[in-house]
């Protein structure tokens, strides 16, 4: 393919890579993360044998195979610096493993010796997660189906144990499974639902799966919006007009990684990813700080018509509530992360989501709430409620979520369906306009701490203010003290 004269190409001969991971769910994030990290090293001569095969286990992800093997699976990368864009063709993928029902193509490619990690960004959703309890769900259709049939799984967990059983009876070591998911402990939670499900139809194999298989925990980072006709548009003034899914992201990227690999690893720490065994202080950190970030600016931008995420950054009101609830009622209940100021890791998130280039938008932000608020938002009010400070900003952040999800802004603009529970959280939301407490009863979301008199006060008042007043004037009385 003849790339134009514009666009960074792959420094280095494709034709020489052999694959050395397996990667299910090819979404935005991974083309603009794992991949670039491994095209880095491939362009420093390095990583030859760790090349990735694409694969997903939903009927999506045959769309991204179908348009990414028209282009030799090489993705446009779009980097939005504020200074000017720049955009590249990663080349780290030589492969995408065909989207089939039973999963048998991607089984069997795991089987290959050559495959030592297989990783996944399957979303914060995919992990089989009990809200109320934490823990894996052992209860949902899915995992009942690979259970019952646990030759032709639906579930990426599912291939992932066959291709585990296949090495297993092989003699072949097993893959290192690498969870590149925004959740806490990713790679606990990861090894939770594969051993869970194996349990489910073999104790014995599930048994040898948790003494034997890795499953490194690991902190990833970078803002990519979903892509959309602007992100096409960008992708067509760099000559590339042709291709369908390009990638636009910022310029900052992280990753920080337990080292935890038996049957090695590229050399990622010589292209910027952090090897240590306190991934979890950086986890923290970023899950609290950057994504209780987003939550706390999403639902008040969305509610008073604001589209673009820099958008509501330039709005005092919004900008100023973001402030107060991060240095008041989020940032005071941050574990110390060694090397690092808090304050001045918020500082850098403020400025990248201030960064226009970008255009990420408030209605990506509000999406999954259900999913979103457990993880990002309730840790600190937990927290702040058992320390005794202040939770009004967190509950505001809570009462905002449920009035969005009323389906109208301020304004009365129809909200769309923005949640994968939308009905239920709709009807839910309407309901609690006259009686708040129904809100905060959702186990799943606020186990215990819905119960708390504290917290169910200043949600209450936060969700009736919101309702009488509008957004604009109930953050102005919160800024006001």
């Amino acid at each position: 393919m003849t790339l134009p004269p514009q666009v960074q190409m792959p420094g280095y001969d494709r034709a020489a890579l052999t694959p050395g991971i397996v990667h299910i769910g090819l979404g935005n994030f991974h083309r603009a993360h794992m991949a670039v990290y491994l095209d880095d090293l491939m362009a420093m001569g390095l990583a030859q044998d760790w090349a990735i095969l694409g694969a997903g286990v939903r009927p999506p992800d045959a769309q991204m195979r179908a348009a990414l093997m028209a282009q030799d699976c090489l993705s446009t990368i779009i980097e939005l610096d504020p200074k000017g864009r720049t955009a590249r063709r990663v080349g780290a993928m030589t492969g995408f493993i065909e989207v089939q029902p039973d999963n048998a193509a991607l089984i069997k490619a795991m089987t290959d010796p050559a495959i030592r990690i297989v990783s996944l960004t399957v979303t914060e959703g995919g992990y089989f997660i009990n809200a109320a309890t934490g823990q894996f769900d052992p209860e949902a259709a899915e995992i009942r189906h690979d259970a019952a049939h646990p030759a032709t799984p639906k579930t990426a967990f599912g291939a992932i144990l066959a291709a585990l059983r296949a090495r297993n009876a092989a003699g072949t070591a097993p893959f290192t499974v690498l969870s590149c998911d925004n959740l806490p402990g990713n790679g606990h939670v990861t090894q939770s639902a594969i051993v869970g499900l194996a349990r489910l139809s073999d104790a014995g194999f599930a048994d040898w799966v948790q003494a034997n298989v890795a499953f490194p925990n690991g902190m990833v980072d970078r803002i990519t919006p979903a892509t959309g006709p602007r992100e096409r548009a960008m992708a067509a003034e760099f000559g590339l007009a042709d291709d369908p899914v390009p990638v636009t992201c910022e310029p900052f990227r992280q990753w920080v990684l337990e080292d935890r690999f038996p049957q090695g690893r590229p050399p990622l720490e010589r292209v910027g990813v952090t090897f240590t065994d306190n991934v979890h202080a950086h986890e923290a950190m970023k899950i609290r700080i950057l994504n209780g970030g987003h939550a706390t600016i999403a639902y008040p931008g969305a509610l008073m018509d604001v589209d673009y995420v820099h958008e509501a950054m330039a709005n005092p009101l919004i900008s100023g509530f973001l402030d107060k609830v991060e240095r008041e009622e989020i940032i005071p209940y941050v574990a110390p992360v060694p090397d690092i100021d808090l304050y001045a890791y918020y500082d850098t998130i403020r400025a990248r989501f201030s960064n226009a280039q970008v255009a990420d938008t408030e209605r990506r932000l509000c999406f999954d709430g259900s999913n979103r608020q457990p993880k990002f938002i309730i840790p600190s009010l937990r927290d702040a409620l058992t320390a005794g400070g202040k939770i009004d900003g967190l509950a505001l952040v809570s009462a905002l979520w449920c009035r969005y999800c009323a389906g109208t802004t301020d304004s009365g603009a129809v909200t769309p369906p923005n949640d994968p529970d939308w009905p239920h959280l709709q009807q839910l939301s309407l309901t609690a306009r006259t009686d708040p407490p129904v809100w905060i009863a959702q186990k799943a979301t606020y186990g215990d701490t819905g119960a708390d008199p504290r917290f169910a006060s200043a949600f209450a008042e936060a969700l009736n203010a919101l309702w009488a007043d509008g957004t604009a004037k109930t953050l102005q009385r919160y800024l006001g003290g």
